[in-house]
């Protein structure tokens, strides 16, 4: 774990990412990825090499992925192709090791925390619902609208915004470099963890803390 760049007792609201994060997901993800690539004539590829090139904006990493620009119309089509093939692996994927507890351990120490998630909200919403977690929110937001950067970074400033929520009291728990460039942009911090689709030295590169785990995430709020 690197050390927090920021006073853990200015934090007094955490906003969860949800994919990588809080749902132990990568493989649903992968397959899916490797879904793609058979329908468009591609070799499949390993979790290690995506967790290299993985990243936001997504448009441009499938053209990468895929060697070539699509056309019009495609990434809708591809878009459709990548969902329904990981709602069909969704089922299998758990919470990550220690949620819901490490949950309830922040909520313990009189704080709050919401959940932002890139994933469409009409997907996410009823998915923390059925699993049981509403209630430890003060807020859950999925991607209502899409934006031309393809970034969490407005997504954030809303969310927050809508809660009356000091970005500068705020720490973004993720597991992409998209999530620390969102902090930044909103005015909050943020700590990334290395559970999720994108390798620990890019998330390194960011400069923001890094650490194995929701749990070591709150760990080190907690000055444990």
């Amino acid at each position: 774990m690197t050390e927090l760049t920021f006073p853990p007792n200015d934090i007094t609201h955490i906003v969860w990412d949800w994919n990588g994060t809080l749902l132990d997901d990568n493989h649903a993800n992968l397959a899916a990825v490797n879904a793609v690539c058979a329908a468009y004539g591609r070799d499949p590829v390993e979790i290690d090499h995506w967790r290299t090139v993985f990243r936001r904006p997504l448009v441009p990493l499938y053209e990468e992925l895929l060697g070539r620009s699509l056309l019009e119309g495609e990434w809708e089509r591809l878009e459709k192709l990548y969902d329904e093939d990981y709602l069909r692996h969704l089922p299998s994927c758990e919470l990550a090791q220690g949620v819901p507890d490490v949950l309830l351990d922040w909520a313990g120490t009189g704080r709050s925390q919401s959940l932002l998630s890139m994933a469409s909200h009409d997907h996410v919403f009823p998915l923390i619902t059925e699993r049981g977690l509403a209630s430890h929110f003060t807020r859950v937001d999925g991607r209502r609208y899409d934006t031309v950067a393809d970034s969490k970074a407005e997504h954030l400033v809303h969310h927050l915004a809508a809660q009356d929520v000091d970005p500068a009291t705020v720490v973004l728990i993720g597991d992409i470099d998209d999530d620390a460039r969102a902090a930044r942009a909103a005015g909050a911090h943020s700590i990334l963890v290395t559970t999720g689709l994108m390798a620990p030295e890019r998330l390194a590169a960011t400069g923001c803390p890094v650490v194995e785990s929701p749990v070591a995430a709150v760990r080190a709020l907690r000055g444990l």
